[in-house]
């Protein structure tokens, strides 16, 4: 495995330096104390095609930027095939965030996307100092497929900010210790939007060892200061590679990289998925989504807009 420390400013060889999952390990854990290992999440395009297709005021898109980090900083730490789904349900100004990560290649390559709803009159009234997601709960969901069983699993929403919520998840859902660090912001007023995110875990080399708690692991308590040195610009700068990063943050602690993840933005509507759901429905919904004579139906997440004259609707629906 490669050193974090031997790459350039803009990554090694060949490596890509946006866009993308980098693990990571720590070796410098003693004896007796938990393995540390990590996920670095750098998004550029591919989060920016996602915010740019939708009007999301800035506060909204921020917190959708930082969901989309963590829905990728967390799939990246997961080994599955299939789609692994973050959701945030409030009664907040923003009462909905959906974030889904699909693998492709054999889980080598991420497709990424994300969706949030909200209510501007409650957002213009909301105060700045309290969260925008309210109370409700914070969801995980790993579907792979027909053949295996679906995960999910769920808590209530717990802290100011989307790290804080998913650090609860893990000590509340998985008895596990996990540090997250997120961001999301734009390159300058007005341009592209960027995002990140980081993750560090605590590993028993036994899975069925429950970890004991980290009151006696020197090297957790001083990776966590070292983590909690690195700032947002740091995260989101797009000529500071993911080894370098990671080499300023843990260079003293061993840090180790293997072969980076692509990301990129990807949807799975399309036009026969959507005719096919269509003529499923009553005829009294499809009057609904009629305008100007057509049927139109806009996808959620990448804001695509499908039409169908009601006729080829009518003529599916009665073969």
């Amino acid at each position: 495995m490669p050193d974090a420390g031997a790459g350039p400013e803009r990554g090694g060889a060949g490596r890509p330096v946006d866009d993308l999952i980098q693990p990571f390990q720590l070796e410098s854990a003693k004896d007796g104390e938990a393995r540390l290992s990590g996920r670095l999440a750098r998004l550029g395009e591919a989060v920016d095609d996602v915010l740019r297709r939708h009007d999301y005021p800035e506060p909204v898109a921020h917190l959708l930027g930082e969901a989309i980090a963590l829905s990728a900083t967390l799939a990246g730490a997961l080994k599955f095939d299939g789609i692994f789904t973050l959701q945030i349900q409030g009664d907040g100004p923003v009462s909905l965030l959906l974030a889904d990560v699909q693998t492709k290649d054999d889980a080598e390559r991420y497709l990424v996307r994300g969706y949030a709803k909200y209510d501007a009159d409650a957002l213009e009234q909301h105060d700045a100092e309290t969260g925008l997601l309210g109370s409700g709960y914070f969801a995980l969901t790993v579907d792979q497929g027909p053949h295996t069983d679906r995960y999910q699993g769920m808590v209530e929403i717990t802290g100011s900010t989307l790290a804080e919520c998913a650090q609860h998840y893990f000590r509340q859902s998985q008895q596990m210790d996990a540090a997250i660090s997120l961001s999301a912001g734009r390159t300058g007023s007005g341009g592209a939007w960027r995002a990140g995110g980081i993750m560090v875990q605590r590993i028993a080399d036994d899975p069925n060892v429950q970890l004991p708690s980290d009151d006696g692991d020197d090297t957790w308590r001083r990776v966590m200061m070292l983590m909690a040195t690195g700032t947002e610009d740091e995260l989101l700068d797009p000529a500071l590679s993911a080894e370098r990063y990671l080499f300023r943050l843990f260079h003293e602690e061993g840090v180790r990289v293997t072969d980076p993840r692509p990301v990129t933005r990807g949807c799975r509507c399309s036009a026969d998925r959507v005719f096919n759901v269509l003529v499923q429905l009553p005829r009294e919904d499809l009057d609904d989504l009629a305008v100007d004579g057509m049927l139109e139906v806009t996808c959620e997440f990448c804001n695509e807009t499908y039409r169908f004259t009601p006729e080829a609707v009518d003529a599916r629906g009665e073969a």
